[in-house]
């Protein structure tokens, strides 16, 4: 399986969001962010297309899969 590398935390910060309101925006809990945040969780497309409009970033800058 490929390494997996989430960028998220970068992105979300620069928005000045925090978990949890990234979390409502994107229809999730706040414990789904936190294991993307540590490369813990494989988001679905959907869940990735939504945070990628959410903090305005291209998904392959957020998740990065090697």
């Amino acid at each position: 399986m490929p390494d997996f590398t989430c960028r998220l935390k970068q992105f979300r910060l620069a928005k000045g969001l925090t978990q949890e309101q990234l979390a409502s925006a994107v229809g999730v809990r706040r414990e789904t962010i936190m294991r993307l945040e540590k490369a813990q969780y494989n988001p679905s497309l959907k869940l990735a297309v939504d945070i990628s409009r959410t903090v305005e970033a291209p998904i392959e800058e957020i998740f990065i899969f090697e």
